[in-house]
């Protein structure tokens, strides 16, 4: 889907590791939420809350779900989910454009 109707977007922006990652949240009639954002060139440690989608329109990265999970690639067009209370590690090669899904 490349549009959102009838949403509330926070104006605020959501800034992670000094603007190497910047989103702004979109919220739907239901409550569900996601985030739109851009990641920018470097490597990224997050840590899930509730399970997630993250979604890549573009960029080139590589992603490891846990500490010790295997690293896979994303060129352009992919996604992968994270289970709640895990951690996931990126390395961004080019500028990635992101929405991310909260499960629940």
């Amino acid at each position: 889907m490349s549009e959102f109707k009838n949403v509330t977007v926070v104006r605020e922006a959501n800034v992670y590791f000094n603007g190497g990652v910047t989103s702004r949240t979109v919220v739907f009639a239901d409550g569900t939420k996601k985030t739109l954002g851009i990641i920018m060139p470097g490597e990224y440690e997050f840590t899930t809350a509730a399970p997630e989608i993250m979604e890549f329109m573009a960029g080139e990265l590589e992603y490891r779900i846990g500490d010790g999970g295997e690293w896979l690639k994303i060129v352009g067009v992919g996604s992968f989910q994270v289970p709640a209370n895990t951690k996931f590690t990126m390395r961004v090669k080019t500028l990635a454009d992101y929405c991310c899904s909260f499960l629940s």
